[in-house]
């Protein structure tokens, strides 16, 4: 595809791309600002992005990030911490630093393109481009508008980043996370079937703030059937939170009329793709196949909360980019445990999952409990790139 002038960067082996092109130690800076700025962001159906305008002189004016699905895009961010009293400013010199290329269409929010536009900010430097087809092409926007874009600075950093909503997008299929809830040895419940409760107060409050987040919740009819989850997402009042995720169940067994999976709270969060009712029976028992069916119905952020069987399966598939497991300081020796066979038989095929840096620490402490939130580590090919 040809981008006129479309000044690339130092961006790896894009034909637009220059060996001698180079960036300033104020946009370098810029860009470690908004790679730091977008860590503070919530990984799930949309990407961690993070934004930074600087003066012609290098003086940091504003930095901002992107929230979440539904908040509003980190060059809106930006913007409005700059210009948000109403103030004007002539921008025409200024250069915005974002880790990802601008958007180009509407969604839940405007379109960042018009955004930078109607600052009249003349310079755009970002990372890596936008893989998502409905939100690319906001390069070629910006630049057919008269406004000095470059690409590729701190590429790598930036793809690392969003690695795995990367591999999402790639594979389109929602962003996937797993949650645990065990005993320290990797226990989800008793021998005699009890699980209420396993891990403290403060780790269900958690797990409920997930839960809101989220688009869609699975779990396996087993799970129904032994525990009668209701799967919504609660305050710590016990009231159900405004936005709630889609309850599904996967598995070959029917789930009875009555069951608490059943019931309706507050809306779901893609009630538009989904119509009225925010719960779904999928009959089979292939992770691969309840994917494909989510991601056609819009689902963009998925948490698999389990039970065993339905654990492994996802992880087994490959089909999990982040795992939280909620870890309580409890024995129990026998009973269920959080995952059945993987297909593991030797150590050198184990799994290996790294912490994820966007967390406050590799383990956070949530009364007795542990919270640790992992991501797959990189292969041995993903580390030499």
């Amino acid at each position: 595809m040809n981008f006129g002038n479309l000044n690339h960067g130092s961006f790896g082996t894009d034909p637009y791309s220059s060996e001698n092109e180079q960036f300033t130690a104020a946009e370098i800076l810029g860009m470690e600002t908004a790679l730091s700025a977008a860590r503070q962001g919530v990984r799930g159906s949309n990407p961690l992005v993070g934004a930074a305008i600087i003066d012609a002189d290098g003086t940091f004016l504003a930095i901002g990030y992107h929230r979440g699905a539904g908040t509003p895009h980190a060059e809106a961010d930006v913007i409005n911490r700059l210009l948000g009293t109403g103030v004007k400013r002539d921008l025409s010199a200024a250069t915005l630093i974002i880790t990802l290329e601008p958007c180009s269409h509407l969604g839940r929010t405007g379109p960042c393109t018009q955004a930078i536009l109607d600052a009249g900010i003349g310079n755009v430097v970002f990372a890596v481009r936008d893989p998502h087809l409905p939100a690319a092409g906001g390069a070629e926007i910006l630049h057919n508008e008269g406004i000095n874009v470059r690409m590729g600075l701190m590429a790598v950093e930036a793809e690392d980043l969003n690695r795995q909503w990367f591999i999402a997008v790639k594979e389109k299929r929602p962003f996937i996370t797993a949650r645990l809830a065990q005993t320290v040895d990797g226990r989800i419940a008793a021998a005699d079937g009890t699980s209420q409760w396993i891990t403290s107060e403060e780790s269900r409050l958690d797990s409920h703030e997930l839960r809101a987040r989220v688009d869609a919740i699975v779990v396996g009819t087993e799970t129904v059937l032994a525990d009668n989850p209701r799967l919504t997402a609660r305050a710590a009042d016990g009231s159900d939170a405004e936005q709630q995720p889609i309850r599904v169940v996967m598995g070959l067994r029917e789930i009875p009329a009555d069951a608490a999976v059943r019931g309706r709270a507050g809306t779901p969060s893609t009630p538009d793709r989904l119509g009225a009712d925010d719960f779904l029976a999928l009959h089979t028992h292939d992770p691969a196949e309840v994917v494909h069916e989510l991601h056609g119905r819009g689902v963009g952020h998925l948490m698999i909360e389990g039970g065993a069987k339905i654990n492994a399966a996802f992880l087994a598939k490959g089909l999990v980019d982040e795992l939280v497991v909620y870890l309580a300081p409890t024995l129990l020796g026998a009973g269920i445990p959080a995952l059945t066979d993987l297909g593991i038989g030797t150590l050198a095929d184990a799994q290996r999952w790294e912490w994820d840096a966007t967390t406050s620490g590799p383990v956070e402490l949530l009364g007795p409990d542990l919270k640790l939130t992992l991501m797959p580590a990189k292969s041995s090919s993903e580390e030499g790139n």
